[in-house]
């Protein structure tokens, strides 16, 4: 009997480790997810991570069979598979986030002249919002629209705006959230207030479009640069295929195109980051 509890008891914290071990890869995996969900919302793809999972393993295969069908190299199929089945929509998903962003800060101060003349004419707030729902396109009046509708469904107009903030996070929507949680708490002229943050954010904006004309020159430089290389190696390849063949065909050719690809992706990384500005 004492030797099966003193079993007993140095089990026990082996399973305590396996169970902190296997609930922390459990919170791992919901972080991750959590994450994918969000980036989804972001750019406006409505869709489960599962679905969205599923549909990138099942690009990846398709191009991995391609590869094999055409001869491709050993390990030219599985890069091909990784880059485009989880590379490629992980861009996409990136690019379309950006552009909903943008999309929505170009029309939040319209959206905010909207609730300050609203405001000035006797209407209450979320009137004044759910007239930004209806009038306003994608992808701002969809997200006052939600926000309205988490009101009907009780929840307070801070947990909606939280949750409107998680999904569309511009420093300009979370600034609003933030006025009318100040607002709600200690009172005062929210029009005055409201109109105030309009004029900031449209200053904002004036400042971004001088930085960006600035910076076109730059940018074009940039795009030059970083294409010559690829046009000229479709030019050998069309006059003298031979010629280019020994960078596909020889080992020191591997290593010539690895590393020339190494040094113009750090190349662009420098340019891109010399000529982009947080604002």
């Amino acid at each position: 009997m004492v030797g099966r509890k003193s079993t007993i008891a140095a089990a026990a914290p082996r399973r305590r480790s396996l169970h902190r071990l296997q609930s922390g890869e459990q919170g791992r995996g919901r972080r991750w997810a959590g994450q994918m969900r969000e980036q989804l919302m972001r750019a406006g793809i409505r869709m489960d991570v599962r679905l969205w999972l599923g549909l990138n393993v099942a690009i990846a295969v398709l191009v991995w069979l391609v590869a094999l069908g055409l001869k491709a190299p050993p390990l030219l199929g599985p890069l091909l598979a990784a880059s485009l089945g989880f590379g490629l929509p992980r861009l996409l998903v990136g690019w379309l986030g950006k552009r909903r962003i943008a999309r929505f800060t170009t029309l939040f101060a319209d959206a905010l002249d909207i609730v300050v003349r609203g405001l000035r004419s006797g209407l209450p707030l979320g009137e004044c919002m759910a007239i930004i729902g209806r009038e306003v396109p994608e992808p701002l009046g969809p997200e006052f629209r939600l926000v309205m509708e988490g009101q009907k469904l009780g929840l307070s107009l801070e947990e909606s705006l939280a949750r409107a903030v998680e999904r569309t996070p511009t420093a300009d929507f979370k600034y609003f959230a933030i006025v009318l949680g100040i607002q709600q708490q200690t009172g005062g002229n929210l029009a005055e207030t409201l109109a105030k943050l309009s004029e900031v954010l449209r200053a904002r904006k004036r400042m971004r479009d001088k930085i960006k004309a600035f910076s076109s020159e730059a940018t074009a430089s940039a795009m030059i640069i970083g294409s010559l290389p690829v046009v000229v190696a479709l030019l050998l390849t069309a006059v003298g295929p031979d010629y280019i063949g020994i960078l596909f065909s020889t080992p020191t050719g591997h290593l010539l195109l690895a590393s020339g690809g190494l040094l113009m992706g750090m190349g662009a990384l420098v340019m891109r980051k010399m000529i982009n500005f947080d604002l």
